[in-house]
């Protein structure tokens, strides 16, 4: 077993363990996903997100201990990073690998954030309360992930969470994180793909692009035909893969 703890919780390790041994049998559950499981425990006057990653095949399990680093390791690594950047994301406070002929499981520990909705919900919803300051912020919390080298493989409507600041300001947290990968420096081709996941709305999509030129200080037509591209492309291809695995259902 490997288990590291963020020096702020190493006092608290017995208990934190504690939670990861009970993990099946306490806390409350959060969400039960073929692929993760994560519950929510009480701790001191806190609460604590545990992320319990599926068991990985024979291949990643080799993988996951000799040649790459667990989900629920880089999970706790990119959190730190993060937050050294300024980025918003729940507090990170460890992870856990239990090891059997290769990675057996592992668990991502964190503060369990309080937040008031995804980005998802303004998204979807044309009737959103302030969406489009909401959209707006949101482009520009984009942007400092780009300025800062980030470029969030998951980015997509689920994974980043909103608190209500006040009556015209958010703040935003990314969630899911073992899939990310740090630049020096993002390029535009990199920055525009990386909004492909998020909708294909083209109303959502005239204005991430209007702020982000001006964030930039490029031509919002050229940033919306990037913009557009690539989640036009994205929508075809995710359609594809879902007809495809329908299709393997069916012959199973």
């Amino acid at each position: 077993m490997n288990i590291v703890f963020h020096q702020n919780f190493q006092k608290y390790s017995e208990k934190l363990t504690a939670f990861i041994r009970d993990f099946d049998a306490k806390g409350e559950e959060l969400s039960n996903g073929q692929r993760n499981k994560i519950r929510i425990f009480d701790f001191k006057e806190i609460k604590i997100n545990i992320k319990s990653f599926k068991i990985p095949n024979i291949v990643n399990k080799i993988a996951y201990r000799f040649f790459r680093k667990s989900k629920a390791k880089r999970s706790y690594e990119f959190a730190c990073t993060l937050l050294k950047k300024g980025i918003g994301t729940p507090q990170p406070i460890g992870y856990v690998e239990n090891f059997r002929l290769g990675l057996k499981d592992s668990y991502y520990i964190s503060e369990h954030l309080s937040y008031d909705f995804t980005i998802r919900e303004p998204f979807l919803d044309k009737d959103f309360p302030d969406r489009e300051n909401v959209l707006r912020q949101f482009t520009r919390f984009t942007y400092d992930l780009h300025q800062n080298g980030i470029e969030f493989l998951d980015h997509s409507p689920g994974n980043t969470l909103v608190k209500k600041i006040s009556n015209y300001e958010y703040k935003f947290f990314l969630v899911d994180l073992n899939r990310m990968t740090f630049h020096e420096y993002l390029d535009f081709e990199t920055r525009m793909k990386n909004f492909a996941k998020l909708t294909p709305d083209k109303d959502i999509l005239r204005i991430e692009s209007d702020e982000y030129a001006k964030l930039i200080n490029e031509d919002a037509e050229k940033i919306f035909g990037r913009m557009d591209y690539y989640a036009q492309k994205f929508k075809v291809s995710f359609h594809r893969k879902k007809q495809l695995k329908k299709k393997l259902k069916f012959w199973k």
